[in-house]
């Protein structure tokens, strides 16, 4: 089924008697060439294009709870490709360029809204270094504009330029970021996939790996065993415990982060702004809360919820930027499992057990790489080589002293 408007003007006058399932829910199959570990967004986007731009066949997504259950789903949804390095732009400037054809691709309303990103500076040192990012989004393909006080000011009038201990000067403008609805990029990757031929399995949680003479042959599940020529894994913050059954210790932890979003407003906040004198970031929904969120929880859990620490750091820096905020009433948080690297990049490589891939370790940025990370990770199942954009993603970075910090935190997981 194709959607369109009349396909829906067609289903409100019959009784909507017409529409199906967005995708089966598949019992698993003895064996696949392919099972991918994790039915979020990245394992979903993996099996989608996997299937129709790699044209591999007897795919499995295999997911523990339920399709959109995770940091898909629990996110603050901002995509944008303002990084730095080039170990990291030209794959999230590639991921944006994917993003701007997803509801074409998918045939799906993700409402993509590509409402301009701003990052607010406050001295001089922070101006220059957002100039150099600036120079080097240009170089990579991306946009980029610096703005002085006055033309943050034309934009966001309400935040609080003078009377605060961190006055605002400037910010870097990235006028293609924006946001994605998290729960339709779940679901639009799951039809998609499902209608090129992959079994999307829920309720099927991978309990231990069969390995023998260092190759896996598949995996041991709560709903049996499942034989494979290749798997994936693409579990987010349960990257460490999923890897541990296979022997593996990853350079990465695992630690919550908080979102909030406010009670419904009146327009108010048309883009997305980032504080630059503390973390935090915040955006407006179609339903007029604000979204908004801050650092991460210092200490390492795999629990999908927070402290009140953050929640209190996070509502200071909300009021030091825009004092109006003070007014408004929190509706509810969330917390998603971050899984963080030790230089605050990501991975995506081949394992030392043949036909074991690993993709994780995405920190803060695991939804707005959702299609690259995808595209990425099967190519590499498909050809068994790196994409272009992806090469510096490897498991052995920190061995070989090629680490990609982007914040210049050094290795200290919960810096970044």
């Amino acid at each position: 089924m194709r959607y369109s408007g009349f396909r829906v003007i067609k289903e409100a006058l019959t009784g909507h008697k017409g529409w199906r399932p967005t995708w089966r829910d598949a019992a698993p199959q003895p064996d696949y060439d392919f099972v991918i570990i994790g039915g979020g967004g990245h394992g979903l986007a993996t099996a989608y294009y996997l299937a129709k731009q790699f044209g591999q066949k007897q795919i499995a997504v295999l997911e523990k709870g339920w399709i959109g259950g995770g940091n898909v789903g629990r996110n603050t949804t901002i995509v944008r490709s303002n990084y730095m390095l080039d170990g990291n732009e030209p794959f999230y400037e590639f991921s944006l360029k994917l993003w701007e054809g997803l509801e074409q691709e998918l045939n799906y309303n993700a409402m993509v809204s590509q409402r301009g990103i701003l990052n607010l500076y406050h001295t001089d040192g922070q101006r220059d270094a957002f100039r150099r990012r600036g120079n080097a989004m240009i170089l990579n393909g991306s946009d980029a504009e610096l703005l002085d006080a006055e033309g943050v000011r034309a934009m966001y009038p309400f935040l609080n330029f003078e009377n605060a201990r961190f006055p605002i000067r400037g910010g870097l403008l990235h006028r293609r970021g924006g946001t994605v609805r998290h729960d339709a990029v779940a679901w639009g990757y799951a039809r998609g996939a499902d209608q090129h031929g992959v079994d999307i399995i829920q309720n099927c949680e991978v309990t231990g790996f069969r390995i023998e003479n260092g190759k896996v042959l598949g995996v041991e599940t709560s709903r049996g065993y499942i034989g494979a020529k290749k798997v994936a894994a693409s579990v987010a913050g349960s990257s460490s415990r999923l890897m541990a059954l296979a022997g593996m210790r990853l350079p990465m932890e695992s630690h919550v982060l908080q979102a909030f979003v406010s009670e419904g407003l009146k327009p108010t906040i048309p883009g997305v702004i980032t504080y630059g004198a503390g973390h935090f970031y915040c955006s407006q929904s179609d339903k007029g809360g604000l979204v908004f969120g801050g650092d991460i929880d210092g200490y390492n859990s795999y629990a999908q919820r927070g402290n009140l620490p953050v929640v209190e750091d996070v509502v200071e820096s909300g009021v030091s930027l825009i004092p109006a905020l003070g007014r408004v009433r929190l509706l509810r948080s969330w917390g998603g499992i971050m899984d963080m690297s030790m230089d605050g990049s990501p991975f995506i490589d081949k394992t030392h057990i043949e036909g074991l891939y690993f993709n994780g370790g995405w920190c803060y940025g695991g939804f707005k790489a959702t299609p690259a990370a995808g595209w990425c990770l099967a190519h590499l199942l498909s050809t068994d080589r790196s994409h272009e954009t992806a090469q510096a993603y490897r498991l052995d970075r920190f061995q070989t002293g090629h680490m990609i910090d982007e914040k210049g935190q050094g290795a200290q997981p919960n810096l970044h």
